[in-house]
């Protein structure tokens, strides 16, 4: 799609956070099967989800923080994204939950986690948090034996070490401060990618903001976004100021990512800003609540906006994670617990007990089934609308019988009109139907996910269905076109130029060159 004066494209090509509310996905999965899902060495049943384009771990956050209202059971996350800076983000989150809550107290470990998932800009005290942080991952990365004792509930096992080495130098990056600011110019590349994706709109992006807040997203259900915070993440990238807004200046670098692109005839790796533009990080913890009070509404506009929602809700979850964290002395045997004699207590290593996140190979979405360990193997399926294209038969054949399938549909995205929503939504069930699912029998109606089963007699032939389960021409709209073409930004190559990323061949301005000494390889 394109816009009469912009290219259309806001939605970038990286996702770094979701357009959908977080799920419970215990809620979502099937009724526990005590024969085929009990785990012979815990005897506790085991929910095995496979979810491709999650991006912020939303979901994950969302179950964990639910676990203890329902029977106990274990978790086993097999999480494939597009490309290893999610993986990072993904392992700086949970290192931010598993945080010592006698270093970092809850309200401090919610409000950092706000701005790393969702600002462009960082307050000092956060970004030297982000950079211990990634020194400390990036020297686990490639020490399995270290990062199993330390880290036991996040595996790598499953990477392939030219990725090992590229997820390191993602950490490495992130933790270097060397030319600070001028090495990822994170306010130029944000205005960058603005300019191109308005175009001659760009001097009446006010107006451009409050249309697409009032006539698309408050229309499609999310009307505690407030014009004021909307307009001011347009401009800077900033979503929640949770300080003033003086204190917001260094750039969030875990916001970066890679890419190959052509500069005068030669593929150079670049580093730039490819991610939204449009909708906003609100969506994820910043439209619904458990607590109804926050969507009360007073002469017909909301007493909350959705900064204030998502700040309740994640700090809500950090409690509801600390609890299981730390638990009280009353639940523990003293004897199990090393400290407790003395009145103290350390943290145990509650991952393989309770949870594990596995991070799969880039674009192993279609070799999965040839591996007996992940054929059948999953209970629930996740497919984010980034990654609709690769819900296949070969993916179908992950998923156990009876397993459920819950794909996010495009709903939030502001780019595309109504007829192209439902043609996306047409194309999502097409799809799961070529995978071997069928819509679930009484599922609640929703304009945001689509959910399905797998039939205990479906077993599609992958080898006859595979051309049918093609992505689809891009006016069907399966990705979504903005996530097909390249976003636009200022690339950091690793040349040492910036260059604007619209087609990558145009020479890069004089005042836009900038030095940089290494890149950061792209996914």
């Amino acid at each position: 799609m394109t816009t009469p004066a912009g290219s259309g494209a806001g939605f970038g090509s990286v996702s770094w956070w979701g357009l959908s509310p977080a799920l419970d996905l215990q809620a979502e999965s099937p009724p526990v099967d005590p024969d085929s899902q009990t785990d012979a060495e815990h005897e506790t049943p085991q929910l095995d989800v496979l979810l491709l384009g999650s991006v912020d771990g939303r979901h994950l956050l969302r179950t964990l923080a639910c676990a203890k209202l329902w029977s106990p059971r274990r978790f086993r996350f097999y999480v494939l994204e597009s490309n290893l800076e999610a993986v990072a983000r993904h392992m700086l989150i949970f290192s931010l939950v598993v945080e010592d809550p006698e270093k970092m107290g809850l309200q401090e470990r919610s409000e950092t986690f706000l701005e790393v998932w969702g600002n462009a800009l960082l307050r000092p005290p956060v970004a030297a948090f982000v950079r211990a942080q990634a020194n400390h991952l990036a020297q686990l990365v490639p020490e399995p034996d270290r990062l199993a004792k330390q880290l036991p509930w996040i595996s790598l096992g499953a990477l392939k070490f030219h990725e090992r080495d590229a997820l390191e130098a993602v950490f490495r990056f992130w933790a270097s401060e060397e030319k600070g600011p001028a090495a990822f110019p994170m306010s130029r590349l944000w205005d960058s990618r603005l300019r191109h994706y308005l175009g001659s709109r760009y001097d009446a992006r006010r107006g451009v903001s409050d249309w697409d807040l009032h006539m698309k997203l408050h229309d499609r259900g999310a009307r505690v976004i407030h014009i004021r915070e909307f307009r001011r993440w347009r401009d800077t990238g900033v979503a929640f100021e949770l300080r003033d807004s003086s204190a917001y200046h260094v750039p969030n670098r875990t916001l970066a990512s890679g890419r190959l692109l052509n500069h005068r005839g030669e593929r150079v790796a670049a580093r730039g800003y490819w991610g939204d533009i449009a909708t906003g990080p609100f969506v994820a913890f910043g439209i619904e609540a458990d607590d109804e009070s926050l969507l009360r509404t007073s002469n017909g506009q909301p007493i909350k906006n959705a900064g204030e929602i998502t700040q309740h809700n994640v700090t809500e979850l950090f409690r509801a994670l600390t609890a299981w964290e730390r638990p009280r002395a009353s639940e523990v045997d003293p004897m199990e617990v090393p400290g407790e004699e003395d009145g103290t207590r350390e943290r145990a290593a509650a991952g393989p007990e309770f949870f594990t996140v596995h991070f799969l190979p880039l674009h192993s979405s279609q070799t999965l089934h040839h591996k007996t360990c992940y054929k059948e193997q999953f209970q629930l399926l996740y497919v984010a609308c980034g990654m609709v294209h690769l819900l296949s038969p070969e993916l179908g054949a992950c998923v156990a019988p009876g397993g459920h399938l819950i794909v996010e549909l495009a709903r939030y995205l502001v780019d595309l009109r109504q007829e192209q929503l439902q043609a996306f939504t047409a194309r999502v069930r097409e799809l799961a139907q070529a995978a071997g699912f069928a819509p679930q029998p009484g599922a609640r109606p929703s304009e945001t996910f689509a959910r399905f089963y797998k039939s205990r007699n479906s077993a599609p032939d992958c080898t006859n269905l595979v051309e049918e389960s093609r992505p689809p021409t891009p006016e069907v709209l399966a990705p979504p076109p903005g996530l097909l073409a390249p976003a636009s930004g200022v690339l950091v190559p690793a040349s040492g130029v910036l260059v604007p990323s619209h087609e990558a061949t145009n020479p890069p301005s004089e005042d836009l060159t900038q030095p940089l000494q290494g890149g950061t390889p792209p996914p």
